[in-house]
């Protein structure tokens, strides 16, 4: 559903997102980042058409994360930040397409840090449309749209239509038109869905079929 600045591949290299390139500076402490101009964010009632992401929306979202009203377990990426006297953040929008963040020290593994979920993207005006329920009506700019949630039963997301990465044949990404996860409580019942073709791939292994899945040390079996 979600996008950030960067995102990390299969062998977690660190890949262009929303930003299609980066600069550090020679201390090591002011990452600047450059947008794209085609990201858009999902349609819905709370935001108007074709908004477009800008900087300004990282600053949101990332002073978002420390907001302690947001109680976001996310904050400890954002720990080596630079602040001002006034306890604010120096995520800064140096233009619509230009971000920028300031830290107190050198830190190399920030720009991975990223990558993770807690740093994507979102619409003010969607959070403050929904408050408290924005968790059931989230708004972002991935390849997925949300659709519809029954918690502990299903959650169904959409292809976004205008999502904008492509794969190396140029043709728009995602392939899927849908997604349908299932919220199946009973591992032993979930890995025999899965035996049957009912569901196409599951999280996790349980002590109970680990041996149908593993040889001895540990490999997953044909």
């Amino acid at each position: 559903i979600f996008n950030g600045l960067v995102q990390l591949d299969d062998e977690l290299n660190i890949l262009p997102c929303i930003a299609h390139k980066w600069e550090i500076s020679e201390d090591g402490t002011t990452y600047t980042f450059y947008l794209r101009d085609d990201v858009y964010f999902h349609e819905d009632k709370s935001i108007r058409k074709n908004r477009k992401v800008s900087s300004h929306d990282f600053v949101y979202s990332f002073n978002r994360i420390l907001d302690p009203k947001t109680a976001s377990p996310g904050t400890w990426i954002f720990q080596n930040v630079k602040k001002d006297e006034n306890n604010i953040a120096s995520f800064k929008a140096i233009n619509d397409t230009v971000f920028q963040i300031e830290l107190n020290e050198v830190f190399p593994p920030f720009l991975g840090l990223l990558a993770m979920q807690y740093c994507s993207v979102v619409p003010k005006e969607s959070v403050e449309f929904y408050g408290s329920s924005f968790r059931n009506n989230p708004i972002g700019t991935g390849p997925f749209i949300y659709k519809y949630w029954k918690e502990n039963v299903k959650l169904v997301l959409l292809k976004n239509e205008n999502y904008f990465e492509f794969d190396k044949n140029n043709k728009r990404l995602p392939y899927l038109d849908a997604i349908n996860i299932s919220f199946i409580v009973d591992k032993q019942t979930a890995f025999m869905d899965f035996l049957k073709g009912n569901i196409d791939f599951i999280s996790g292994i349980d002590a109970s079929y680990k041996d149908a899945l593993l040889d001895k040390k540990g490999n997953l079996k044909p």
